[in-house]
């Protein structure tokens, strides 16, 4: 379940446009608006019946009476938008005694009953604190069921008068953390699909999915998240990635700290627009929590040195100028030793995740970020559009995003395999290679390995939309891959095709770790030294 809270300060308007049933003035057909729960008062008057415009007057009426009576006026921080400095600066303060809230399905979870959201609903507001439920006088407070969204989400719209019965205020300090905890364990209370505590992702609001739709194109979001990915995995240093991320088409921007031009604290990018449009800007955080600048240069060293070439590549990035160097690692071509070197730490870290404890979120995240970033650089290299590449990118990168970073510890060490990522966008041709599949081979065991840990923890969704996305898109995209080269033997001429590698094969059906068990095993052991025996192992068959 989802909540989402917005304030306002016009709770007829508000009311009248959940109670609305003209298409023209809400974003939703609302078919058939009724009440499911409310305050005392509110249910004592109004039954389930559809709503119209008189009752939402009059339930707006009621709402607001006690902020009109006591004259009580609830304000919020008001920012705008200032063009010079780029960045939103204060405005002083704006009227906000409407607190909103729509609680959403998904919509693979159907519809509930009025009952159902009636309860959900009370239970919500008491946690929230509106109610006599908190030791203090009550918030007056409706919830309004309109039925499925066009995008097929269940959901109600909470409206609560922030002005209590005895004229004071309702504090909303942590409403946004709040809602989030309560949504959980109202998920375990009523049985419904229980969404990850550990894990989230943006979202994407209407118009940027209508605009693709007309446009019949990728969310921009989406794919520059996905370019930021490949590029940040395959730099070693910050200035590199500035200079990846403009070689792949992306228009770049610095953030620059109040009053420099040297210090940059983060950046936004764009899609390069048509001849006559205007881009449409990014900042990293909107892209994904660990695209943020801050969370990619915990990845890069940090040196005086360092920080000004990554400076002059900032500043050469915001000015449209050329890079300023044009002989940095992202121009060489890699060795074939290097295809050998990563292949062997891709098997190593598969080795480790096997006996990594399940809690250990940041580790995990830092694994999967590196593994999306490997197949978002492979993506970008070899699918002219999203294809099965891409797809798995995106379901991986959900791991690599954690709810809330500062409360986990710093992850452990672990192989690196962050430099597959420069291998793939290194790539001299299009050509698939049998390099290239002894890889995939072993990122798929990493995948597996994700998959095994969001099984064991209980997150059965990831654990599900991993398994689909590397059986149901991978599988006909190996089909197409020559057979994997042994670990450290020549590659000989591209063979024929063959229907799918063996190898990779049994892993994309069997959905299994390298070695027999559980990728998470309930009491970690210590993990075994890697012998190379000349052979590259492969993912075992379902026992």
């Amino acid at each position: 379940m989802i909540p989402n809270i917005t304030r306002g300060s016009r709770m007829a308007g508000l009311i009248l446009y959940l109670a609305s049933t003209d298409a023209d003035k809400t974003k939703n057909a609302h078919t058939d608006p009724h009440l499911v729960a409310g305050d005392a008062a509110i249910m004592a008057w109004y039954d389930d019946g559809v709503l119209d415009a008189d009752d939402a007057v009059a339930l707006a009426k009621h709402l607001d009476q006690p902020r009109k009576a006591f004259g009580v006026e609830v304000l919020q921080k008001d920012y705008r938008w200032d063009p010079v400095k780029k960045e939103r600066v204060p405005n002083g303060h704006k009227h906000a005694d409407v607190w909103h809230c729509s609680l959403s399905l998904r919509a693979e979870e159907g519809a509930l009953t009025d009952q159902q959201w009636g309860d959900i609903a009370n239970d919500f507001v008491d946690a929230m604190g509106f109610t006599e439920a908190s030791g203090k006088a009550q918030c007056r407070w409706v919830a309004i069921n309109h039925g499925t969204s066009e995008n097929g989400n269940h959901h109600i719209h909470i409206a609560v008068s922030l002005v209590r019965e005895d004229g004071t205020k309702a504090s909303t300090h942590g409403d946004y953390k709040r809602a989030q905890q309560t949504c959980r364990e109202l998920e375990t209370k009523y049985g419904l699909e229980e969404l990850s505590s550990v894990h989230a992702t943006r979202g994407y609001d209407r118009a940027e999915k209508a605009t693709a739709v007309r446009d019949e194109r990728e969310m921009h979001r989406s794919a520059l998240a996905r370019k930021v990915r490949a590029s940040a995995s395959a730099s070693a240093t910050e200035a590199e990635f500035v200079r990846r991320a403009r070689d792949t088409g992306m228009l770049v921007r610095p953030r620059y700290a109040k009053n420099t031009t040297e210090v940059i604290v983060g950046y936004s990018v764009a899609e390069r627009p048509a001849r006559g449009e205007r881009p449409i800007w990014f900042g990293g955080g909107t892209l994904a929590s660990d695209l943020k600048l801050g969370a990619l240069r915990e990845d890069w060293p940090d040196s005086p040195h360092l920080a000004t070439e990554a400076a002059a590549e900032w500043n050469a990035a915001a000015r449209n100028k050329r890079k300023v160097s044009r002989t940095g690692p992202e121009n060489a071509t890699p060795s074939a030793g290097v295809w050998v070197q990563y292949t062997r730490n891709a098997t190593a870290l598969v080795e480790k995740l096997r006996v990594l404890p399940k809690d250990d979120h940041a580790t995990w995240a830092k694994a999967a970020r590196e593994v999306s970033g490997a197949f978002a650089a492979w993506s970008h290299r070899l699918e002219p559009t999203p294809g099965p590449l891409a797809a798995t990118a995106a379901e991986l990168s959900r791991t690599a995003q954690l709810r809330a970073p500062r409360q986990h510890s710093k992850p452990a060490a672990l192989p690196s395999i962050a430099g597959t990522a420069m291998l793939f966008m290194a790539a001299s041709s299009k050509d698939k290679t049998a390099a290239q599949a002894a890889l995939m081979l072993q990122l798929v065991n990493t995948a597996f390995a994700i998959h095994e840990m969001h099984q064991q923890s209980g997150r059965t969704r990831e654990a599900q939309r991993i398994r689909a996305v590397v059986t149901e898109q991978l599988k006909p995209f190996a089909a197409t891959m020559p057979m994997p080269v042994t670990v450290g033997a020549p590659e000989q001429g591209t063979p024929e095709k063959t229907p799918v590698p063996k190898s990779v094969e049994l892993g994309l059906r069997g959905m299994a770790p390298i070695r027999p068990g559980s990728a998470v095993p309930t009491t970690p052991t210590p993990a075994k030294t890697h012998q190379h025996t000349g052979r590259e192992p492969g993912p075992v068959l379902d026992r």
